[in-house]
């Protein structure tokens, strides 16, 4: 029987990184000409679209003499400062006005900037950039670019459909992320007579392998005391059903099932609000039972019913996180845990010495828990 490492003690640092993606409100919640109000990372945002549509992010402040901007006026395409009248383009936040200014003051407006964000829709959630920070002083420039697109589910047909369910938690993002990760909590959380009990329990084995910036649960059949996936190989009339789960710096899980021709597809990310306070947003598509209207609602309530009981749980949690406890980690179940906060050092150093980032991960593994 081969011998256990001893549980490994873990400090959570509750710092967030920069340089990603983050989700910040559902699309259907944004309308045109509206502002609303949003916090990603401590940093307050007011969110909105233009006339013709596009999302755009802001900082919540003026420049001036920051007068929080969600409060202004939004003709569709500039926002006006309430408190002197200062316009801003809402894409770029390069100023467009100073009332206060007479014809024979001169000043450049143009170089002024409110803090800006790239911003994109994708899957039903507006994404926001949030750059590194640059370094300190009054104002803002012309924002950077992001250097890649908002991250997107995968499909595997023209048609699907799609939706969306949120819960925050009072937990930092690294609570957060090794909970959802977490391969060992579902008999204890996870009960239902629908899904599976905690006397189904038995031993698994599951097979990871590195990718960039995160790590695999390769292919594999899904849970054999899990009902639902029983239910989808008697529908999809298929030989086999597989499952694929990938983790991915910031805080990205995607879970991919197939069944012969029909596909799941989930993207979920644990959003960094404060140090102390974070939200679960899960988007999924699938073309299973397409053609039945209540299928979405369904799919909502499961899913509403895992994450109510991770919001329960992270709840409870947090009383006892207020004493500031060391984690005590173990292999293997919590092998993923310790992969997330080595990628996590792993990229923060690389960005400090300019080096390529070092994987923690060597090659593939195999490990092994009961659940």
């Amino acid at each position: 029987m081969p011998e256990l490492d001893l549980p490994q003690r873990q400090a959570t640092d509750t710092l967030m990184l920069t340089g990603f993606w983050y989700r910040a409100l559902p699309a259907d919640r944004v309308h045109r000409n509206q502002l609303y109000k949003a916090t990603l990372l401590e940093i307050p945002l007011v969110i909105g679209r233009d006339r013709r549509g596009h999302p755009f992010a802001l900082r919540d402040a003026c420049p001036h003499r920051g007068m929080p901007l969600n409060t202004g006026k939004f003709d569709g395409e500039n926002l006006e400062c309430p408190y002197h009248g200062w316009q801003f383009d809402v894409h770029n936040g390069q100023c467009q006005l100073i009332p206060s200014l007479t014809a024979d003051q001169v000043m450049k407006v143009d170089r002024i900037y409110a803090g800006s964000y790239p911003c994109e829709e994708q899957d039903n959630f507006i994404w926001v950039y949030i750059p590194d920070p640059s370094p300190q002083g009054a104002g803002f420039s012309r924002p950077a670019e992001a250097p890649d697109p908002a991250p997107t589910i995968e499909k595997f047909s023209e048609k699907y459909k799609l939706a969306y369910l949120q819960a925050e938690m009072p937990v930092s993002i690294d609570h957060g992320i090794i909970g959802l990760m977490d391969p060992a909590h579902g008999p204890f959380v996870h009960q239902a007579w629908w899904w599976r009990t905690q006397h189904s329990i038995h031993e698994k084995k599951k097979n990871y392998e590195p990718i960039p910036n995160g790590f695999r649960m390769a292919a594999h059949t899904p849970s054999s005391n899990s009902a639902p996936y029983k239910l989808l190989r008697l529908y999809a009339d298929a030989d086999s059903i597989s499952t694929t789960i990938d983790f991915v710096l910031p805080n990205v899980r995607t879970e991919i099932i197939r069944a012969g021709k029909y596909w799941f597809s989930s993207l979920t990310t644990v959003t960094p609000i404060t140090r102390n306070q974070c939200r679960i947003d899960v988007v999924a598509a699938w073309n299973l039972f397409r053609w039945m209207p209540f299928v979405p609602n369904i799919l909502k309530f499961v899913f509403g019913k895992f994450v109510e009981q991770d919001r329960r749980t992270m709840e409870m949690q947090a009383e006892g996180l207020k004493h500031n406890p060391h984690l005590m980690l173990i292999d293997d179940a919590d092998r993923p845990a310790k992969w997330y906060f080595q990628l996590k050092a792993a990229h923060l150093e690389s960005k400090r010495t300019g080096q390529p980032m070092k994987h923690p991960m060597q090659g593939p593994v195999t490990l092994k828990w009961r659940s």
